[in-house]
Order: C-alpha cells, then sequence, then structure tokens
C-alpha cells in the first residue's frame, strides 16, 4: 500500500530531531494541571497487536496480500495440456534434474538409436559419455545435405547443486573434482552420405571374431525413398577414442541396400537373439520383410513378405525371448503376432489395440509377456500377451482388455519404451512436446486417479513431464540407470531426473 506524505501545516510543531524535544516558549505559569510528557509516546497491547507490521493492522495487511495471491495464475501448468500465452516460455526447474543438457545439430534427426560402449554397465561418475546414431532430415530442396551421423557426446556433467542452492563454490575441498564433473558438453560427430531423409534408423551390435578387438555395429536405415542401407559404423566408432584414424570413403559405404519395399516405411527392428543379423522391415503398403544375413556376409532379403494389414505398418519389434515371433503395429488400429515359421505367412494373433493409428510398440525385456502400445488419440496401454488368444481363423480380431492404460497426452505418441532393468518404468513421448516418465508399481487409487496433487485428470503414475519441443523419439542409455536421450525438432536432449 502507497504511504502518502503528511501534509505541513503553517503552525505545526518542529518534527523531532536526534531524539530532543523542542522546548515550550509560552508562560509556564499559564499551564494547566500536571500532565506526563511521555504519557502518550505508549500504547496499550491491544494497541500493539493492532498496529501489525509497520503500522498496518495485520487484518487489513492479509487482506491486501489475499488480493495480491489472486492476480496471480495459482493454476499448475502443465506442458502439453496448458498453451503459453504470447511472450511467455518455459524453463526447466534445474533441481529436478541430475543430468540435463540439449544438443543441436545442422539438421533436426527424428530417428536416432543409442550405441552399446566398453565403458561399463551400471555407471554413475560424472562427466558422462554415450555414443549414437542418427539420420537427419535435411530440408526438401536439399536431399543431398543428409547423412546418418555417428555421433559422441562427452563431458555431460551433472547439475551443479550448489548453484542451485545458493552455495559458495569454496565451500568443499574438492574444487577440482566439481570442474571436472561440471564439464561443458561435447559433440562429435562422423557423416555417412545419404541420398534421402531417414524415416527410422536402428543400430545392433555383436562379438567380433578376435575377441581383442571391439564389437562390430551395423546400423540399418529406412530412406524416405523406400531404401534401406545397412552400414558398418565400427570404424567411425573407433576413430573417436583412437587419434589419427582416417575413415576411408569405402568405410562409408552401404554393405548392403536393400530395394524390396515399394514405399517408404517407418518399421524397423533388429533381432536380439540372431549374433550373425536378423533385420525386420515395414512399410506403407503393410508389408513386412525379414532380411538375414547369410555365413559370407551376404544380406539377403525374403521374396515373400508378411502381410495381413490393412493400412501401412508403424512399428515392428521382435519378441526379446522368442527367436521365430515378431510383434507388428498398424495404422488400421491392430497389433498382430507372427511366427516366421508360418509357411502362409499370415499372424497368429491379431488385436485391435486402438480405434486409430497404433504408432509405436515396445517388448518388455523383463517381463517378456508384457507390450506396450501407443496411440495416434494420445492413448497408450500395457497389454498382457498371455490373454491375447489366436484362433482358427486367422482373419478373427480379439478386442482384450489392456492391464492399463493412460489418456494424459493429448497428442499422438511418438515413442514408448520400457526401461532396460524396471519393467514399471516407461518412457513416452508425444506430439503435446512432451517426453514423460511413468511409474506403473504405483497402484491406482479410484479416489486419487483423477486427481493427483491437486491437480486433475494427473494420473499417480506419472513421474515426471519434461518439455520438448517437437519429440519425436526416446531412448533409454542401458548403461547409465535412468538416463533417457530424446530428439525433435529443437535436437537432442540427454537427461536423469531424480525421479528414476
Amino acid at each position: 500500500m502507497a504511504k502518502r506524505p503528511a501534509e505541513e501545516s503553517e503552525d505545526q510543531e518542529a518534527s523531532l530531531k536526534a531524539g530532543d524535544r523542542p522546548v515550550q516558549t509560552g508562560n509556564d505559569s499559564e499551564a494547566g494541571p500536571f500532565e506526563d510528557e511521555f504519557d502518550d509516546e505508549f500504547e496499550s497491547e491491544d494497541e500493539i497487536l493492532e498496529a501489525g507490521v509497520d503500522g498496518q493492522p495485520d487484518g487489513e495487511r492479509e487482506a491486501e496480500e489475499k488480493r495480491d495471491a489472486m492476480d496471480m495464475d495459482q493454476k499448475t501448468f502443465i506442458p502439453g495440456r496448458d498453451k503459453l500465452a504470447a511472450g511467455e516460455s518455459l524453463s526447466p526447474d534445474t533441481s529436478a534434474y541430475e543430468l540435463l543438457h540439449n544438443l543441436t545439430t545442422t539438421w533436426p534427426c527424428l530417428s536416432f538409436d543409442i550405441v552399446p560402449d566398453q565403458l561399463g554397465a551400471n555407471r554413475k561418475a560424472y562427466p558422462a559419455t554415450l555414443y549414437a546414431v542418427a539420420g537427419t532430415q535435411a530440408e526438401g530442396s536439399k536431399p543431398s545435405q543428409n547423412e546418418l551421423m555417428v555421433m559422441k557426446l562427452s563431458g555431460l556433467s551433472r547439475m551443479d547443486r550448489r548453484r542451485d542452492e545458493g552455495e559458495s563454490d569454496n565451500d568443499d575441498d574438492d574444487d577440482d573434482d566439481d570442474d571436472e564433473e561440471n564439464a561443458d558438453p561435447i559433440l562429435e560427430t562422423k557423416s555417412i552420405p545419404l541420398p534421402s531423409t531417414t524415416n527410422r534408423i536402428r543400430a545392433r551390435q555383436y562379438p567380433p571374431q578376435n575377441a581383442s578387438r571391439p564389437p562390430i555395429t551395423h546400423t540399418a536405415t529406412m530412406l524416405e525413398n523406400s531404401d534401406v542401407l545397412i552400414h558398418d559404423v565400427t570404424p567411425h566408432l573407433i576413430s573417436f577414442d583412437s587419434p589419427g584414424t582416417i575413415i576411408t570413403p569405402y568405410q562409408s559405404n552401404p554393405i548392403a541396400t536393400l530395394k524390396m519395399h515399394r514405399t517408404e516405411g517407418y518399421a524397423v527392428d533388429w533381432s536380439p537373439l540372431v549374433p550373425q543379423g536378423k533385420l525386420l522391415t515395414g512399410d506403407n503398403d503393410g508389408k513386412m520383410f525379414i532380411t538375414t544375413c547369410t555365413d559370407g556376409g551376404k544380406w539377403t532379403p525374403d521374396t515373400r513378405p508378411f502381410t495381413g494389414h490393412q493400412s501401412s505398418v508403424e512399428d515392428v519389434q521382435w519378441s526379446p525371448s522368442e527367436r521365430n515371433v515378431f510383434a507388428s503395429a498398424s495404422s488400421d488400429g491392430t497389433v498382430k503376432v507372427w511366427d516366421v515359421r508360418s509357411k502362409t505367412h499370415k499372424p497368429a494373433v491379431s488385436v485391435q489395440a486402438s480405434d486409430t493409428d497404433v504408432n509405436v510398440i515396445s517388448w518388455s525385456r523383463q517381463t517378456t509377456h508384457l507390450l506396450a502400445t501407443g496411440a495416434d488419440d494420445g492413448q497408450w496401454a500395457v497389454w498382457d500377451l498371455r490373454q491375447w488368444k489366436g484362433s482358427s481363423d486367422k482373419a478373427s480380431i480379439s478386442q482384450p482388455t489392456p492391464v492399463a492404460s493412460f489418456n494424459f497426452h493429448k497428442e499422438q505418441i511418438t515413442s514408448i519404451e520400457w526401461h532396460p532393468t524396471d519393467d514399471s518404468i516407461m518412457a513416452v513421448a508425444a506430439g503435446d512436446n512432451t517426453l514423460t516418465l511413468w511409474d506403473l508399481s504405483v497402484e491406482l487409487d479410484d479416489e486419487e486417479s483423477k486427481d493427483t496433487a491437486g491437480v486433475q485428470d494427473v494420473p499417480p503414475q506419472l513421474l515426471f513431464v519434461h518439455y520438448m519441443e517437437m519429440v519425436k523419439e526416446c531412448h533409454w542409455h542401458p548403461q547409465i540407470p535412468g538416463c533417457v536421450v530424446g530428439t525433435g525438432g529443437s535436437g537432442f536432449g540427454i537427461l536423469k531426473t531424480i525421479s528414476v
């Protein structure tokens, strides 16, 4: 409340200065009965309590604070749900992260994969290092600038807690160690030219014949022009840690170019149970092909595709426990399970998983009867495959009930993945510019399921919401516990929250 200066009058007495009181100049003999000259400087206890702070009554001050609070937006802002007003922007609460870095590339990379390394498992030391591969999305007028990027990201430091908490850098004796942990991130890349935009890329590793050599790393890149290219990126990865290594143009050539697809596609997956290499790809015509590497190193695709979907195949995944079984998701809303030994090349089980496109699927590697799906309407679900029953009528479609289903996201699900070691944790990316983390072990309470922490329609299983512009794909790092990497229109985001 603004203070109004007192109005001065001509006959106003001089103000008190330095604790002195003005001397009365009138005739003392004309003074009235004796009065205590300090009596009016003391107030009753009631008057003191009423005065409150700075002379303003407590009740009046509280009412003013309440009016001020009403002028502020008290609603919890949820990225993807709430819209930013003009001139507003979001900034992360760094205290909620253990690791948070954003890196940009010349062109957006809307698909990537993390490459396992030899730096150890379950590592928690900082600064962190990781390796990855990605395919670019160059502008339509510049297709020749597309590339397969082999990347090393190092210097990924932990969040500086002391700075967040306002502590001085001199509080500890470990300043040198802290400086090392707080190193600036470094992005190193090796480029392999590509003739077209990358729709999806996946990497696989297998042990070398010579145990003294590093593992062999192959990538499969599905391009917008419908070709599938297989590259050996082993020399590119070795060059990061071997100064002076020269990558020849021949080493950047694909070791196989597969042309069995007639239309582009987005479904690619390597079998985790076939060491010599087995690749599954699906296209917009609803056709899926298996390509196998022979003993002589030749890549041979099946001439007869797997068919059964009524629309495009959006995603495929091999079973983590059955080497002859895979699952596929389609824009026809179904998820189908296939046995490659079937001579008919028809699905063994077909389930109506959504009324909209099923964009992505993820098969749990810890609990192999669980499969997660993400749909175009923003809903994602977890299914128990033991409840999926086959039928003698291969054209029949069953409609089981998922064991868990969430509609928190209001835009399409673009990526979904189980935590590599904890089958209750999920990472989900969506078209509402969010990457969310979930804990399925949280029991559903009917009274709380629609009202978490005072926020309506937020399920208690939701652990974390990270804002990431145009996020398209996310993956857990298998060797850095809790580390998630996402990619989108704004570049790469590497994060580890205090929640996981």
